[in-house]
């Protein structure tokens, strides 16, 4: 029987998927393992893609927390990352104290949005710590939560829905007008 020799992009992927299996976390020579959720689900946007990022095999809605800097540039450089890792971008503005945003996320982190968001990745703002610079950059609203499909320059576009329902139905209200935002 002959040997089969493999397409070298197909090749590369299957080597990298193999490399990954049995490793269900990131881990640290300094700090240990990382908790699931954050592991798995968030990087920091200021990482990159540089030597030190983890490889993320993993499916479903991944969050990045925005770093410090210009908008428009940080939605610019993670819809470049998320493009290239075949996911959606969507810009998302919470609060700690907003109690739909709190039970969006939580569900998101504990996996319960993976199979309707296989491949969403949502760079996070904060209200309170990101107010003038994210109103500057075309993210304003009356209400939060906000979720964004961000312009090709950055910016605020008009694909947009804001606000939620308190409560157990919180998730439930934003699911659909997520996938339609996405959907567009």
């Amino acid at each position: 029987m002959g040997s089969v020799r493999l397409p070298r992009p197909f090749a590369l992927f299957v080597l990298l998927a193999l490399s990954g299996l049995g490793c269900s976390r990131a881990e640290s020579a300094t700090t240990g393992p990382e908790p699931a959720a954050s592991a798995d689900r968030a990087r920091p946007a200021s990482g990159g893609a540089g030597p030190s990022a983890p490889l993320v095999l993993a499916r479903g809605i991944r969050f990045v927390k925005a770093g410090g800097g210009d908008v428009p540039s940080l939605v610019r450089a993670e819809r470049e990352r998320a493009t290239a890792d075949g996911r959606d971008l969507i810009v998302y503005v919470g609060a700690k104290w907003c109690e739909p945003c709190q039970r969006f996320h939580q569900a998101a982190q504990r996996g319960e949005l993976d199979a309707e968001f296989p491949e969403l990745t949502i760079l996070e703002f904060d209200l309170d710590e990101d107010r003038d610079r994210i109103n500057a950059a075309g993210y304003s609203s009356k209400l939060i939560p906000l979720f964004v499909r961000p312009g090709e320059d950055g910016r605020g576009s008009d694909r947009r829905f804001e606000g939620g329902v308190k409560g157990e139905r919180a998730v439930a209200n934003i699911t659909p007008r997520l996938r339609k935002l996405l959907d567009k």
